[in-house]
């Protein structure tokens, strides 16, 4: 079962950057079908930079079959147990959670008002929103929450995408975002790190089981995202990928 976990981990690590994300693979829901098809176009005249992608393709293959034959069943047993508001009200509190992340890159981007937002919202959610398991400040104050990494803090510095790399369980990411999903590690409170002063969690063990949970429910919610998005898909690998880039190139404009 441990095993099980660490690969749950590994599938996360970060959680820094999708943060709020489940693997990169997964998290479809940025880009609408037409915007999609302009962005896959840009991108492949864009000359992505693969000089991994034999591994890059093997590594696709390896995180598609844990995603079926692991994760997604976990998930989809999960979900039969417990009821959707329930993992909905799990969902809101994790992300309530890592407002750290969302709050801390937006000041670095000078996204000031989105920096006052996240504190809002987690002020509200924190004390009338039950620890952040309802998310009064959306509901009731139409405050959304403000999506952002340190990948994206880069990007926003001029910084490149370098070349493309698919981390093993995690997904596509590229030497930009590797080099976020580790910055954010420091201010995610999910992560037990010896270094760090401030821990939420006593050990590594904790954060371990916490992060495979998060994973787990978050799954849950978005089952048919990953199945839905890669039917399209002649080759899986270059259509992740070019998603992957163009999603990334959009969020970090907005």
């Amino acid at each position: 079962m441990r095993i099980i976990f660490i690969l749950l981990l590994a599938l996360n690590f970060l959680l820094a950057a999708d943060y709020p994300e489940a693997p990169s693979y997964m998290s479809t829901s940025s880009l609408g079908n037409d915007d999609f098809e302009k962005e896959f176009t840009n991108q492949k005249e864009a000359n992505i930079i693969d000089p991994l992608s034999g591994y890059n393709t093997i590594m696709t293959t390896i995180n598609d079959k844990f995603y079926e034959y692991l994760l997604k069943p976990t998930a989809q047993g999960y979900a039969s147990i417990v009821p959707e508001n329930t993992r909905t009200g799990i969902s809101n509190f994790f992300d309530n959670l890592l407002f750290p992340i969302r709050f801390v890159n937006n000041l670095l981007q000078l996204k000031f008002q989105n920096s006052v937002d996240e504190l809002e919202r987690f002020v509200i959610n924190s004390t009338i929103g039950v620890v952040g398991f309802v998310d009064v400040a959306y509901d009731s104050f139409n405050l959304k929450a403000h999506d952002e990494d340190f990948g994206q803090t880069l990007g926003f510095y001029g910084v490149g995408s370098g070349f493309h790399v698919v981390l093993p369980l995690f997904g596509s990411s590229n030497l930009r975002d590797i080099a976020g999903i580790f910055t954010d590690a420091w201010i995610n409170p999910l992560n037990y790190i010896t270094a760090r002063d401030v821990n939420l969690l006593k050990n590594s063990e904790q954060s371990l089981y916490v992060t495979g949970f998060y994973t787990i429910n978050r799954t849950s919610l978005r089952i048919e995202e990953y199945d839905n998005f890669k039917k399209d898909a002649i080759e899986l690998y270059p259509y992740l990928r070019s998603f992957y880039e163009a999603r990334r190139t959009k969020l970090i404009s907005e």
